[in-house]
């Protein structure tokens, strides 16, 4: 894995938030879909980040460790204005904190996406599940359906007017996109299909050309 101080033209340098969830495998299917990944433990390491990705773990625990002001440095500051200005995507409970609303039981969130979330609406840890789902992108449709990997998934219950869906459950946004940010409340790293991470991948260069920091 590589962790460059800038990132190469045309493969941008993806962070990965590393307190919890399996940040390593965001890190080689990022790796995979073309982007440099680097882990993130510290409001210093998003220096230099065209993107980051918030990945899966137990909210909760994450949001103690993210406003703390020890080794933390209150990374949950950091982590609000790095999102107000670049490209994000969180997934399972890094859905949960890109929200604007959490709820059973309420908790504070970075309010990048026009969303609210249930936690754990899908049940415990038994009553995860893999499952393959369609898609409404028009260049996904001839590749099939999408295999989806849930773990004590959170539920989309509100998207605001602004959110684009990609993908449902049983009536319920999965997949989400809202200008430069995207969530999804499955596990994208766990599956072999890297759509999804190719997708935020492009999201990413979409940007570096809107905004002409590095292309």
């Amino acid at each position: 894995m590589t962790d460059q101080s800038s990132p190469q033209i045309g493969s941008p340098k993806i962070g990965v938030l590393a307190i919890q969830g399996d940040y390593e495998r965001h890190a080689a299917a990022l790796e995979e879909s073309g982007a440099q990944p680097s882990l993130v433990k510290t409001a210093d390491a998003l220096e230099n980040l065209n993107a980051l990705i918030l990945p899966g773990g137990e909210s909760t625990t994450m949001l103690k460790f993210l406003t703390r002001g020890d080794a933390g440095h209150n990374l949950f500051d950091a982590l609000r204005s790095f999102a107000q200005e670049k490209p994000v995507f969180g997934t399972c409970a890094g859905a949960i904190l890109l929200a604007s609303e959490v709820r059973h039981p309420h908790q504070p969130s970075l309010g990048i996406l026009d969303i609210a979330v249930e936690r754990n609406a899908y049940g415990a840890q038994r009553d995860s599940a893999i499952l393959t789902l369609e898609t409404t992108l028009p260049e996904w449709q001839e590749l099939g359906p999408l295999e989806t990997v849930f773990i004590r998934a959170p539920r989309i219950v509100f998207t605001g007017p602004e959110v684009e869906i990609l993908a449902e459950r049983e009536g319920f946004p999965v997949l989400i996109r809202q200008g430069k940010a995207m969530a999804a409340t499955f596990h994208p790293e766990l599956s072999a299909d890297r759509r999804v991470h190719q997708l935020f991948v492009d999201l990413v260069l979409a940007n570096e050309n809107v905004t002409g920091k590095s292309r």
